[in-house]
């Protein structure tokens, strides 16, 4: 493999514990952002800094299919398409099912990631969807960023940040954010509690 690719086997009990704070990264996420059949979650994942690294130098296959694994199970289990980021070598490009570009209208273009041009976690959704496509953006519903990937100019507007309980993955720092309605009107406005 090239530079910056982590060859090295990772132990079972650390992936396991990768796959661990994922599903909880993700459960809590969907819990509290109340995200509905059929919307976007876009996930932004560095396995260098999952694996206590600089982001983009010390890729890993291996973790790249152990978080996407986790996230497409939980997201086929709630109805919600996952979109999966590209790194910045493609453009922070996602790639997604063929069936989520077409009902939301986005564009397909003509790019295949790799561990260093795309991502391994990206690579492992390409590899892993049942009809993959990738697109230049979207307007995701909610959002996971492992590692500092800055998912924000994938989420629509409002994007507000969901505290959970689970901080890290592995080495990488997680943040989330949901999206909810922009509040219109002056004084005399009332607005829908359920959708703050």
């Amino acid at each position: 493999m090239g530079a910056g690719i982590n060859t090295n086997q990772i132990a079972e009990e650390t992936l396991k514990e990768i796959k661990n704070q994922t599903r909880q990264v993700v459960q809590e996420l969907f819990e509290k952002a109340k995200l509905k059949e059929g919307q976007i979650l876009v996930v932004g994942c560095s396995s260098s800094e999952i694996a206590s690294s600089r982001i983009g130098s010390f890729s890993s296959q291996e973790i790249g299919e152990a978080v996407y694994q986790v996230v497409a199970e939980e997201c086929r289990q709630n109805g919600i398409y996952l979109a999966a980021q590209c790194c910045e070598h493609l453009n922070r490009a996602l790639i997604l099912e063929e069936e989520a570009a077409k009902l939301y209208g986005y564009e397909p273009v003509n790019v295949v990631p790799q561990l260093k041009a795309g991502g391994s976690f990206a690579t492992a959704a390409y590899t892993g969807m049942a009809s993959p496509v990738a697109v230049e953006w979207i307007d995701a519903h909610a959002g996971i960023d492992i590692g500092d990937t800055l998912i924000g100019m994938h989420l629509r507007q409002v994007a507000v940040p969901v505290r959970i309980s689970t901080k890290e993955i592995g080495g990488a720092h997680v943040v989330c954010a949901r999206v909810k309605p922009k509040f219109i009107g002056g004084i005399r406005a009332h607005y829908d509690e359920s959708k703050l």
